[in-house]
């Protein structure tokens, strides 16, 4: 005889509408290895790989298989040796960053008979079971009520805050007892209502010195009903509707031409029309023909806003779809038409397939990768066909390092779960933010897909070719059917939730949290592409459910107080905020939901929203110590608002960052609905040609090969000529005398000088008009640092003032 939990774990599994992808066993070059993490062999008893990773409830079966799991919402939980523990957080603060709810206890479910062995913890999902004594938790998210069938075992409760004061409206000393449906109960944290499903019952609460309990008298087989009451105005709805219970859900889907309904329909036991349920803000906002009760009648506030009552056990979600693929939907105002030639005749010419791009790791080649990328597009768009072939050969040469098993960064099946990982990470949580633990396998893929849709769209020999082995990457995070043996569905995708969780099962998969969410969108944008460009129709257009789905479902947060931060930098389940594991200033937390910038973006940066982002960042997008990265990506979103504003703002950047690229803000900007004229400026552009340089005094500059530093000390006749070439909203200065590219350092100390062969950013000068002088002056920035020039001590050229008029006026001629 024996007695065990089992668990009904409600989640991301969506019915096998759709077939698998592909059902052959993952091959890459990487090899097979598996992660020092395994699953808990006792919960999956019976079962194989593939395994969810990224699931609410995976720490009931990582680690040590103890981890506070998020859900089923509106409750949180985690598995004790002997019981099931759940609470709801009764401590939200604000703290002017963070929304927190701190998880906590508030009861454990468990029954007398139970062995206290942790293992006897199993998931009906995955494994049925049947003994003498057991109990089955349903954990169903969207449920009021916490669900308990038992099966000849005798309940047990055990208060996890404090004593029990009162049962049944009878105060608590040492004993209690009573008979009957239906029995509150009240402890430090409020009151619950326990109702039994199957007749009367006798219920005992003891409060004594080493436990508070509630405990049938006897063996009991029947289901048992907790709730958090938090106002005695919400009993009514709950008395009514409570003899009806979710066992599951089953998530399916349909298509029609560019539109999409997801369906929710949860398994009941009574009558289906009657299951009570709880939708979060984005659930209301698509649901079709709801029928749902008064919101006083029953609510309660998470992390992600108010969860308010619906009835029946079916759900539709109606969502458009996107009907941008790889390009912008319209062609770049014409006025930013030069300038774009130019930026993508530039950087497309900075590429070779003699010199590609090596992976160094996945998510930074990745984010390049893509970025490259997206200059043939750009270049198909104006038109420049020719331009197409020479990156196509850079990916190509680049993603072969993939397929070779000798490379130093590989991918490799793992098979303790069942996923593709980076070989080098099985042991190490370190190595790409903890991809060998099914972390940001999303944000990681979605680039790699891009890149490869890409390159297939213009070469179709090398997708013939390559097909299986990219596909192995689009199952990882979209396969959308069980029948694949060696991949979980949608791996990252909570589809209550309505957004994916970046969290795998590291450190006993712990806390669930979503910081990039802009790079959650690109992994279901990627996949999208590739099956658009590989012809898999089906997936294309479960990509487009996901993507739109995604977009929807992180935008959250009704408060007031959470709304006045603008931007959320991390969805985690018990805290969102204003913030990042990794940096804090205002331009990273925005510019991470918004990246990378595709023709996708669109749809996400809504006006009111990046007006509102922007002027949040204003301090930091006008301090020059701030890293344009960031900014870049700010500016592009703005552009949705104001494509005038955010052109010329754009024309001041010096850097865009590994996922960005100069042609790629200006192609997303100048590709804008715009209502309001010419959105580039011509006047935004270094002077081309071999120059000069004099102060407004009449001393020319000068460095020759005795002394390369840039002296105004000259005369007209004495003066050395540069060449002025155009770089992407700056260029570079070549002194003709000793054929040298003139360079700044970060210092701001020593003077210009020419002294390098090549350039790189150190050589790049942004040199424009200077505001407020006379015409034909203009003002000279180091984009070393960012500093303008001045002439200093003995008439070196030094770049060290922190603003335009600060710096010295020069006369190019």
């Amino acid at each position: 005889m024996w007695s065990a939990f089992v668990l009904i774990c409600s989640a991301s599994l969506a019915s096998a509408v759709l077939g698998p992808i592909a059902t052959d066993a993952p091959a890459p070059a990487g090899g097979s290895v598996a992660n020092n993490q395994p699953p808990l062999s006792s919960f999956f008893t019976g079962h194989s790989p593939p395994y969810p990773t990224d699931d609410w409830w995976v720490g009931y079966a990582a680690g040590s298989g103890d981890a506070v799991c998020a859900g089923p919402f509106p409750y949180q939980s985690n598995l004790a040796a002997s019981s099931i523990q759940f609470g709801m957080s009764s401590d939200r603060s604000f703290d002017g960053t963070s929304i927190k709810q701190p998880t906590q206890t508030d009861w454990s479910a468990g029954f007398v008979e139970h062995s206290g062995d942790f293992s006897d913890h199993h998931a009906i999902s995955w494994a049925r079971f049947s003994g003498s004594s057991s109990m089955t938790g349903y954990m169903v998210p969207g449920s009021p009520y916490m669900t308990f069938n038992f099966a000849g075992a005798t309940p047990l409760l055990t208060s996890g805050q404090g004593p029990i004061t009162s049962f049944n409206g009878s105060t608590v000393t040492s004993g209690v007892s009573a008979t009957g449906s239906k029995f509150t109960v009240v402890n430090n944290i409020g009151t619950y209502v326990i109702y039994s499903l199957s007749g009367d019952l006798t219920l005992s609460a003891q409060a004594t010195a080493s436990a508070s309990t509630v405990q049938a008298a006897s063996a009991f087989t029947g289901v048992l009903r907790m709730v958090k009451l938090n106002s005695t105005s919400h009993e009514a709805l709950l008395d009514e509707y409570y003899a009806n219970y979710p066992t599951g859900v089953t998530t399916d889907y349909s298509f029609s031409g560019d539109t999409a309904d997801l369906t929710f329909t949860w398994d009941v036991v009574g009558t289906a029309s009657d299951l009570l349920m709880l939708t979060w803000p984005h659930h209301r906002i698509k649901m079709v023909s709801p029928n749902f009760p008064a919101t006083t009648a029953l609510n309660y506030l998470t992390t992600k806003g108010y969860m308010y009552p619906a009835l029946g056990n079916v759900w539709t979600l109606a969502y458009d779809l996107s009907t941008i693929t790889f390009n912008a939907p319209r062609a770049p105002d014409s006025s930013c038409t030069a300038a774009l030639v130019q930026g993508v005749q530039y950087e497309i010419g900075l590429l070779s397939a003699s010199s590609p791009s090596v992976p160094g790791d996945f998510y930074y080649w990745g984010g390049s990768i893509a970025a490259q990328g997206r200059l043939a597009l750009i270049a198909d768009h104006l038109g420049q066909t020719s331009l197409i072939s020479n990156v196509v050969d850079y990916l190509e040469a680049s993603y072969a390092y993939w397929f070779e098993s000798s490379s130093s960064t590989l991918p490799a099946y793992e098979t303790a779960w069942g996923g593709i990982i980076n070989a080098g990470g099985a042991d190490d949580v370190n190595v790409d933010f903890g991809n060998g633990f099914y972390n940001d396998h999303h944000f990681h893929y979605g680039y790699f897909l891009t890149g490869a849709a890409i390159i297939a769209k213009y070469d179709s020999s090398w997708m013939a070719a390559h097909l299986d082995y990219i596909n192995y990457f689009l199952r990882d995070i979209v396969n959308p059917s069980r029948d694949d043996p060696y991949f979980p569905v949608t791996r990252h995708r909570d589809w209550f939730a309505g957004h994916s969780w970046a969290s795998g099962v590291a450190n006993g998969a712990g806390s669930r949290d979503e910081e990039s969410t802009g790079e959650g969108n690109n992994a279901y944008y990627g996949a999208m592409l590739w099956a658009n460009v590989s012809g898999n129709a089906d997936i294309y257009n479960y990509a487009r459910l996901l993507l739109a789905t995604e977009q929807h479902g992180t935008q959250p947060y009704p408060e007031d107080g959470v709304r006045a931060l603008v931007t959320i930098g991390n969805v985690e389940d018990w805290q969102s905020g204003a913030w990042l594991f990794w940096g804090a200033e205002k331009v990273e937390i925005a510019a991470i939901q918004m990246l990378p910038v595709t023709p996708v973006n669109e749809y996400l940066y809504d006006s009111a929203w990046v007006n509102n982002v922007f002027n949040y960042a204003q301090d930091e997008l006008t301090d020059p110590t701030i890293d344009d990265e960031w900014k870049c990506v700010i500016y592009d979103a703005y552009s949705q608002y104001n494509p005038q504003s955010a052109a010329a703002l754009s024309t001041g950047l010096s850097d865009w960052g590994t996922g960005n690229t100069y042609t790629n803000t200006l192609y997303f900007i100048s590709t804008r609905p715009n209502t309001g004229g010419s959105i580039c400026s011509a006047t935004n552009a270094n002077p081309i040609g071999n120059f000069t340089i004099s102060t407004s005094d009449g001393l020319y500059v000068v460095s020759t090969a005795a002394n390369a530093n840039l002296i105004a000390s000259g005369t007209s006749t004495t003066a050395t000529k540069f060449a002025f070439a155009w770089m992407p909203n700056s260029g570079s200065i070549f002194n003709t005398v000793n054929s040298q590219f003139v360079t700044a350092d970060q210092s701001g100390i020593d003077a210009l000088a020419s002294a390098r062969a090549t350039v790189s950013s150190w050589e790049t000068f942004t040199i424009r008009p200077k505001v407020g002088a006379a015409s034909g002056v203009y003002s000279i920035k180091a984009n070393a640092n960012g500093l303008y020039v001045i002439v200093g001590a003995g008439g070196a050229l030094i770049n060290n003032a922190t603003t335009e008029a600060g710096s010295t006026g020069f006369i190019i001629q």
